[in-house]
């Protein structure tokens, strides 16, 4: 059932807010420093096992659980493009 559109999520959006982050992360990096990036950094990968760990609670497993909470981590990437 890998293929139904009811167990797999869209990622596509994700990849554009990943992308978004490390370039932000990159500018935070030239101009405020390894401590700022650091702190940015640990945000978002704080929030990506906060949304992993409450998605295998719901019963989440595998692979699809990684990506429903890295959808959820970055997929306001959606948001981004037109």
């Amino acid at each position: 059932m890998a293929g139904d559109s009811r167990y797999s999520t869209d990622i596509g959006g994700g990849h554009i807010g990943l992308v978004v982050t490390i370039i932000a992360l990159v500018v935070i990096a030239r101009f405020a420093g390894p401590r700022w990036t650091l702190t940015v950094a640990g945000c978002f990968t704080a929030w990506f096992i906060l949304a992993l760990t409450v998605i295998r609670i719901r019963g989440g497993r595998g692979g699809e659980a990684v990506r429903r909470a890295y959808a959820a981590t970055f997929g306001w990437g959606d948001s981004v493009t037109p």
